[in-house]
């Protein structure tokens, strides 16, 4: 009998998390008969009574697996615990808050049984719901990385996806520090198929993702897999370069035939200001890179567990 290890990230989800289990309970037991689950809830530093409801929830059903984190150290770290505690021949990633429909499950799992592929993914064809300033700024990172990133970044693909032992196997063995899960299903390869829904609002509870988290998701996921951003600043110095380099042949020869002149100050600082904006901004760029590197180094774990109960 194949085993579905089901991996859910849990940040403070103690009102969706019952609504979670039952939901994934029935699909199990209408449509998985012939199939084992085995659940991994990871505790992501909640402070709310998400650990206890989680607790309380193992003692019940002996498939429950938990791991719950020291502190908040973020979904990606998350979701990576529950990948190398995974052990089954499938493995899937899943939001507690019901926006992954379960009801997908059964047909992710017989596309992979009997099309021979290795993923399954999801993809949202509608983002109703978001607000729309969101909506307009993911599509547009979306564009952006694919045309700065060699990996492909498939628009409204959501995390939840079913996925062989091999391909997890493939991703776990990426150990880096800084993780764009998105970009790492795309760069491991195999033949992945997405199913496409409409977007589901949240079951129960709040977003965790601000504005503010999403754009430093966006920086993670672009100094992720392109430096693209590197060779955009060394062009904005060159170009500047040339610009001030004819800036001041025109100034020598207009010196020359109209004599010295003094006015322009304003101008002047304009263009200062200008260029030291551009300049902080290149600086700014190989900060972020070079931030990444002195992370990765420091070889600090991706994730510390307080208790689990396996």
């Amino acid at each position: 009998m194949d085993k579905i290890s089901i991996i859910v990230s849990c940040y403070n989800e103690e009102k969706a998390l019952p609504l979670f289990y039952e939901e994934i309970e029935k699909v199990k037991n209408k449509d998985f008969q012939d199939v084992e689950f085995e659940y991994i809830f990871v505790n992501d530093g909640s402070s709310d009574k998400t650990l206890d409801i989680i607790k309380k929830l193992s003692e019940k059903d002996n498939k429950i697996k938990y791991i719950s984190f020291s502190k908040n150290f973020g979904k990606e770290s998350a979701m990576y615990a529950g990948l190398e505690a995974s052990t089954g021949d499938y493995v899937t990633l899943m939001d507690a808050d019901l926006q992954d429909p379960p009801s997908l499950l059964r047909k992710m799992y017989d596309i992979i049984k009997n099309d021979g592929y290795d993923c399954v993914g999801t993809r949202r064809v509608t983002r109703k719901g978001e607000p729309p300033i969101r909506s307009f700024f993911a599509r547009i990172f979306y564009k952006l990385i694919n045309k700065m990133s060699k990996v492909e970044m498939v628009d409204g693909a959501r995390d939840y996806r079913l996925m062989t032992k091999q391909m997890k196997d493939a991703i776990i063995s990426m150990k880096e520090y800084n993780r764009y899960s998105k970009g790492l299903f795309s760069f491991v390869g195999f033949n992945t198929k997405w199913i496409e829904y409409e977007n589901i609002e949240r079951v129960a509870g709040e977003t965790k993702w601000s504005f503010w988290k999403l754009f430093k998701y966006a920086i993670e996921g672009i100094t992720a897999f392109s430096t693209v951003p590197l060779i955009l600043a060394s062009a904005i110095g060159i170009i500047f370069c040339l610009i001030s380099f004819l800036m001041i042949i025109v100034i020598i020869v207009k010196t020359l035939i109209l004599g010295d002149e003094t006015n322009g100050w304003p101008s002047l600082v304009c263009i200062i200001f200008m260029v030291s904006g551009i300049q902080l901004f290149s600086i700014g760029i190989i900060g972020q890179y070079l931030a990444k590197t002195y992370l990765e180094v420091k070889k600090r774990p991706i994730y510390i567990i307080k208790e689990k109960n396996f």
